[in-house]
């Protein structure tokens, strides 16, 4: 499945494989003045290549090395002849083919390993300058790509618009996530319009990362309360959650409830 949808001068290609008649997991990668953030799942990528005939692409980005954000490489770069970069950390990642848990296969597919080359500090097309902004806590090697003039900031898998977060990696830092938060809050820019990774565009992106920073302390606060009362992990887990989420089975337990409660006694919030 390929959607395209517009805002102001920004294309956003919304991708995710068909199910049953349904799309349960969906990714955007956004095209922007020649300028490609992120190239969507292996599933897609033939898909993606065909949307992209015809529209200006001169350049691509992974802004990390996960399988939904990568899986376009290969079949981009063959057909348009275009460079791909990403983050020093995400080179050789890419390079490599991922071990990916059922889930993942099933909603992404395997990427093919690609040859990528390291970002600068900044990318300049035809009529804008982005500046590369180290983000990571959702992964190492996480990138967002801002532009300044305009606002725009493609934030990856950092902030995903949905409430509540109930479940994390085990990759994953909180600790850094909510630094790169502040980051981006921090910014020197008029507005930060957030188009996230799941394909909304929040236009008042300080205010969403704040509301984020402030759900994950008082989460913190709770969870930590509750340890000094004496609950195990699991039980701190099933007072704020109940149950383990079901992603938790479906990836060994890699992605879980147990992971974010871990998180939050820990991190530096």
């Amino acid at each position: 499945m390929i959607k395209i949808n517009h805002y102001d001068q920004l294309v956003q290609i919304k991708m995710g494989r068909e199910v049953n008649g349904d799309v349960p997991y969906v990714t955007a990668a956004y095209l922007v003045d020649g300028l490609l953030i992120d190239t969507g799942p292996n599933h897609t990528a033939t898909e993606l290549a065909q949307a992209l005939e015809g529209l200006y692409v001169r350049l691509a980005v992974n802004t990390h090395y996960h399988e939904d954000h990568i899986g376009g490489n290969a079949v981009l770069m063959r057909k348009f002849g275009i460079m791909v970069l990403a983050s020093g950390i995400s080179v050789p990642l890419i390079k490599q083919e991922p071990h990916l848990y059922p889930i993942g296969e099933k909603a992404w597919g395997t990427p093919e390993p690609t040859d990528v080359d390291c970002l600068p500090e900044t990318i300049a097309t035809d009529h804008y300058r982005f500046d590369v902004i180290d983000t990571p806590g959702h992964c190492q090697g996480h990138v967002a790509l801002v532009q300044p003039s305009r606002g725009w900031c493609f934030s990856g898998d950092l902030y995903m618009p949905w409430q509540p977060t109930r479940y994390r990696a085990s990759e994953e830092d909180l600790t850094e996530t909510i630094r790169s938060m502040k980051k981006l809050i921090d910014l020197d820019t008029e507005q930060l319009i957030l188009c996230t990774s799941v394909g909304r565009v929040v236009q008042d992106g300080r205010s969403a990362l704040r509301s984020r920073i402030e759900y994950y302390h008082d989460l913190a606060q709770r969870a930590r309360q509750l340890e000094k009362n004496g609950l195990s992990v699991a039980a701190i887990r099933y007072e704020l959650f109940g149950e383990e989420s079901p992603i938790a089975e479906s990836t060994g337990g890699d992605i879980s409830s147990e992971h974010l409660i871990k998180a939050l006694l820990t991190a530096e919030i």
